[in-house]
């Protein structure tokens, strides 16, 4: 997720791509526009009708035409209110209801990536685009695109109206331009920069405080607080100096622009009030005019830098956004079979699997089982057992070889169809912070309460969740922190149990948990395993030594299979880690 730096003032290519999700809002995009571009001439109105008013009404005393040029004064200013109201409305909703459906399609799109950009993506990172980049893309419709279309336009109306008023003095208020051109040429120029800075020290700082809030207990175990802290310090710091680099910006160029307005005003005041007095053609009305004017023309363009660089803000977290929309990490999903159900035959075929490269986890790998059966899967931490699981339901892609259910390959299978079928129950078991209920139906409208109910009490867990305060509405706090390991893969094995799947994968699911709560699992396990197609990675070689079958694993291949009884009599690997484990056990 590096930041690319583009080198460009406005990329309008990313702006383009921001302004098709205005599509559906077609109407509301035109009325902003409208009253941005209304805006800019309602405005130097009031200097005109000043100077006219002075010059007439006021030198030459005239009470009557006075009140009413103030009444005219009055009304525009009033129409500039309701003008200005229904633009900041119009343009807010419009940012809002497009960054709500970018959401929608990043969220969307995140769902549907695989799994090695997960590995391979700090999820702080992604949460800084969902959330905070996303929100600076509002701001291009209420802040930035519409006010600078609208304040350039009224930077040429109010430089017409100079002009058309007295052209000496507006080249005159035009001296200080080519400094302040310059100027904002290098604001512009350095202030995207720290706006990228800023943007990546910001999922930096989200990025360290996700992940080690979630593993605070680890932190607090090893006594590494102090550290920790100094860690999040020195990224704290790198944060307050990309922010204190674009504040220098800032306080460089506003400077510069309060006193080149300040030498245009003093300038004018000279020019025009030396041409009053020595009877030259230039009113008191004008020069007053011109006051006003440079006022409003210097606003427009320290507003346009300001606005600027909202869209520059708001062009770098759009380009974050698309680089996560660009990224096309998915599983190919071009099967076309769908079975409502199937038997539960699977067979691994010469399965040849790597995470990277060709750093073969899997070299190989051929197996059977047949529908109904129970298959266990043992060897040495790394030796491959959870990449088998993992690529059976594609989470991964295999590099070669063929895996088969019901003799249909897995690519074959329409993506949800496959999965609809298999369902794993992991060692550590997700919760989310939401009820018991919420947590096993996860939010699906189409399970209803009382079979979940009927479904707790075939497995036997109903009376364990009727202990807890309030039942099925029990709030399990973040990640199931208020129950025991063995609690959270009770609710795992019922909202398994309730989808009905043929092919059942248990990853090491009655690990890290006491004797009692194990014969509880066992319990359930036995009845929601009854008719499918069992697949378990254990261990504690004592679970699975009724298999039908058991894969000793090593190296990405399975080095001996067969029953329980078949791997004691062969006197093999399995038989010494067997009798290894027994023999700490006493």
């Amino acid at each position: 997720m590096a930041q690319t730096k583009t080198g460009k003032a406005i990329d309008f290519n990313l702006l383009k791509r921001v302004l098709t999700f205005t599509r559906p809002y077609k109407k509301v995009l035109y009325l902003s526009m409208f009253f941005s571009i209304l805006l800019s001439f309602l405005s130097p109105l009031r200097p005109l009708l000043i100077n006219y008013a002075v010059d007439n009404y006021i030198i030459s005393p005239d009470p009557i035409q006075l009140k009413f040029i103030c009444m005219v004064l009055l009304g525009i200013l009033f129409l500039e209110a309701i003008v200005q109201f229904l633009y900041i409305y119009l343009a807010t909703w419009l940012g809002q209801h497009v960054i709500q459906d970018m959401r929608a399609k990043v969220y969307k799109h995140i769902l549907k990536l695989k799994m090695t950009y997960f590995d391979n993506t700090p999820i702080g990172s992604l949460v800084t685009r969902t959330v905070s980049d996303i929100e600076t893309i509002s701001d291009i419709f209420s802040q930035g695109l519409f006010v600078i279309i609208g304040e350039l336009l009224k930077l040429i109306v109010v430089i017409s109206m100079m002009f058309y008023t007295d052209w000496r003095l507006a080249l005159m208020s035009m001296v200080a331009i080519p400094i302040l051109l310059i100027a904002t040429a290098w604001f512009k120029k350095n202030i995207k920069a720290a706006f990228q800075d800023v943007r990546k020290e910001v999922s930096n700082i989200n990025t360290f405080v996700q992940e080690h809030i979630v593993g605070m207990n680890l932190v607090q175990i090893f006594n590494r607080e102090d550290s920790e802290f100094k860690k999040f310090e020195q990224i704290n710091k790198k944060h307050l100096t990309a922010h204190l680099k674009s504040v220098f910006y800032y306080s460089v160029f506003f400077p510069v622009v309060e006193i080149l307005s300040a030498l245009s005003i003093g300038l004018i005041i000279w020019y025009g009030g030396e041409a009053i007095i020595s009877g030259k053609s230039v009113t008191l009305g004008e020069l007053i005019a011109f006051i006003l004017y440079i006022h409003m023309m210097f606003r427009p363009i320290r507003q346009l830098a300001d606005r600027f660089n909202v869209l520059q803000m708001g062009i770098v977290g759009s380009e974050r956004v698309f680089k996560v929309l660009d990224t096309e990490e998915f599983i190919s999903d071009n099967g076309i079979t769908e079975k409502e159900t199937i038997a539960g035959d699977v067979e691994y075929k010469n399965v040849k699997f790597a995470y990277k490269d060709e750093n073969w986890v899997l070299k190989g790998l051929s197996f059977k089982i047949e529908k109904g059966k129970n298959l266990a899967l043992v060897g040495t931490t790394g030796a491959g057992k959870t990449s088998i699981i993992n690529i059976l339901n594609r989470f991964y892609e295999i590099q070669e070889g063929e895996i088969f259910i019901d003799g249909v390959e897995i690519r074959d299978f329409k993506l949800s169809n496959l999965r609809q079928h298999i369902a794993v129950v992991q060692q550590e078991v997700h919760l989310f912070s939401s009820s018991i209920m919420e947590n096993i139906i996860l939010f699906d409208e189409n399970i209803k309460e009382e079979s979940v109910i009927n479904a707790a009490k075939e497995i036997g867990i109903h009376n364990f969740i009727m202990s807890l305060p309030g039942g099925y509405n029990y709030v399990v706090g973040e990640r199931g922190v208020t129950l025991s390991t063995g609690q959270r893969q009770l609710i795992s094995f019922l909202r398994v149990y309730l989808r009905n799947p043929k092919i059942l994968i248990l990853d090491e699911a009655t690990s890290s948990i006491d004797s009692y709560t194990e014969n509880i699992l066992q319990a359930s396990l036995q009845k929601i395993s009854e008719g499918r197609t069992t697949i378990i990675i254990a261990h504690r070689l004592s679970t699975i030594v009724n298999s039908d079958k058991i894969l000793l694993i090593e190296n990405g291949t399975v080095l001996e299979q067969g029953s329980h009884t078949d791997l004691m009599e062969i006197n093999g690997k399995y038989k010494e880690m067997y009798t290894t484990q027994f023999s700490i056990k006493d």
